[in-house]
């Protein structure tokens, strides 16, 4: 049952940056800032950026999140609590944020090279797509379903693609694609995405 009233309120949802509050999501961000930053970017790398994420991904990961399609022991008791129209809210303070660009290592630069051979070009022998047909040359993402990956920290990328792969974390058209990379290609494409800017 509640699995069926969070899908009746996904729509809002996702269409909630139209009619949502920004100044209402600053506010509700208070509790978010610990491991997300003050500015929507986290000072750990074990957390997402959030600031400049495509509008719609955010609202969309909490519901994720609220319902349990999504596991995180933290986000999952974060979401708990948080009406559609707060996720909304979040999502529109959130999107309207300046992202953060990327940088590389010296010592990772080899490395970063070589995945965004996979990020421009795919992967043929799996028949994978180039990750910018869905994330955008730049990594800026297409709002609503693909996220912004550009400025997110290589190690934080690197963890969801290996949940991706796992089948820790779920999803219909990253699961296979993260099925089939070595775990040298998933650090070689996270250390690329890091490097976006």
């Amino acid at each position: 049952m509640k699995k069926l009233l969070l899908l009746a309120a996904l729509p809002f949802v996702l269409s909630g940056a139209h009619g949502a509050d920004s100044e209402a999501g600053k506010v509700a961000s208070a509790t978010c800032v610990a491991c997300h930053g003050v500015s929507g970017n986290s000072p750990s790398d074990q957390f997402p950026n959030l600031a400049g994420q495509v509008p719609g991904y955010i609202a969309s990961q909490l519901a994720k999140f609220k319902s349990g399609e999504r596991a995180g022991p933290v986000m999952s008791g974060m979401a708990a609590a948080l009406t559609p129209e707060t996720m909304a809210n979040l999502d529109a303070y959130y999107s309207q944020l300046p992202g953060a660009d990327g940088n590389v290592s010296p010592k990772d630069a080899e490395a970063a090279v070589a995945g965004g051979e996979i990020y421009r070009g795919g992967y043929k022998p799996h028949r994978i797509a180039a990750c910018m047909s869905c994330h955008g040359p730049g990594g800026l993402g297409i709002p609503p379903a693909y996220p912004r990956l550009r400025g997110q920290p290589a190690s934080y990328i690197e963890a969801q693609l290996l949940a991706f792969k796992s089948g820790v974390r779920k999803d219909p058209i990253m699961n296979p694609i993260a099925f089939v990379l070595s775990p040298e290609q998933i650090r070689e494409l996270a250390l690329y995405i890091a490097a976006l800017h």
